[in-house]
């Protein structure tokens, strides 16, 4: 489990408005020349204890643009549930489908999917076959996406090896949904948009009108990078609460692994390592990426419409975060 107090280190003096330092001084200068070089990249910003250390447009958007930043939507979806159990609305993650939600659950599906607990679909382990990869257009061709990603085959123990699948975060977005009676739009924006002072524009929803849980939102590089600031602050943005220390304890618990890159998975976060100092990464199609470490966050826009694999594109991102964490540690 990462250590909380290392990622915290220096966060009281993070400002709400980051100041900026030297404009990408000499070593995030070279940094940003390096990234800059990748035919895939949009833009990329960094913020070193809470300040400004580098924000570049290479191609694409502009800087203020809302962008697609596709899956790095589970790892919002993720912070919804945590906000939900802490206003009550969802008693904590051992809570199950069958009791939050029945209604949604299909007449064909297994017996066991009603025992599938909100942390099983956070953490990608709800046992159910995937509807990612070469699964995903049938699904979102599909009449009605909760019940055909419920009524998937059970291929794995709820709780066991990490399925990686937009259907799991797309059913919990629909279970929030049904426990607050507030669309996860709503809920986006009243736990996050506003505290953080960023825009949630509408996104994408299902046939059934359900706001697509874990894909297609649309945000701006500041947006992801106050999110991420707010995380390495322990859950706090100007000060004020946004999100519970230990909720951002137990997202940052690794429950699984990635068969792919070989990163934990907590509650919608990708956890490593750089020099012995945890890293939690938000990770989304194409090469859309939040990255926090204990002083550091990093956003990363990239072309939504081709792929980043980790021994591709998203291994030259990696790249990228782990120098910039050697440099916050030398710093």
């Amino acid at each position: 489990m990462p250590d909380r107090r290392l990622f915290l280190a220096g966060a009281a003096a993070a400002l709400a408005a980051p100041p900026s330092r030297a404009a990408e001084p000499g070593d995030w200068a070279a940094l940003a020349d390096r990234a800059a070089g990748f035919d895939q990249i949009h833009a990329i910003a960094a913020w070193v204890d809470g300040g400004e250390v580098l924000r570049r447009r290479v191609r694409g958007p502009g800087l203020g643009e809302v962008v697609n930043v596709k899956s790095v939507s589970k790892t919002w979806v993720a912070a919804c549930l945590g906000a939900a159990i802490a206003r009550g609305d969802v008693p904590g993650l051992a809570s199950t489908i069958g009791e939050l939600a029945p209604g949604l659950i299909p007449p064909g599906a297994d017996a066991a999917v009603a025992d599938i607990t909100v942390e099983n679909l956070a953490s990608m382990q709800a046992g159910l076959d995937r509807t990612s990869g070469g699964n995903y257009g049938a699904w979102i061709s599909s009449p009605d996406w909760v019940a055909y990603a419920l009524e998937r085959d059970m291929v794995a123990d709820p709780g066991g090896r990490m399925l990686y699948s937009t259907g799991s975060t797309h059913v919990l977005g629909a279970v929030l949904a049904e426990v607050t009676g507030r669309s996860l739009l709503d809920q986006m924006r009243g736990a996050f948009g506003g505290p953080l002072g960023v825009e949630i524009p509408p996104w994408v929803r299902d046939p059934q009108g359900y706001y697509m849980g874990g894909n297609q939102m649309g945000m701006t590089l500041t947006a992801m990078l106050r999110f991420g600031e707010m995380h390495r602050q322990g859950g706090t943005w100007q000060g004020a609460r946004v999100l519970p220390a230990d909720w951002i304890d137990s997202a940052w618990e690794a429950r699984t692994r990635s068969p792919w890159s070989g990163l934990g998975y907590g509650l919608g976060w990708f956890l490593g390592q750089e020099g012995g100092r945890d890293f939690a990464l938000a990770r989304g199609y194409g090469g859309q990426l939040i990255a926090v470490g204990p002083r550091m966050v990093m956003a990363i826009t990239s072309d939504p419409n081709r792929p980043a694999r980790s021994e591709g594109y998203f291994g030259d991102l990696m790249e990228i975060v782990r120098e910039g964490m050697r440099l916050t540690a030398e710093a």
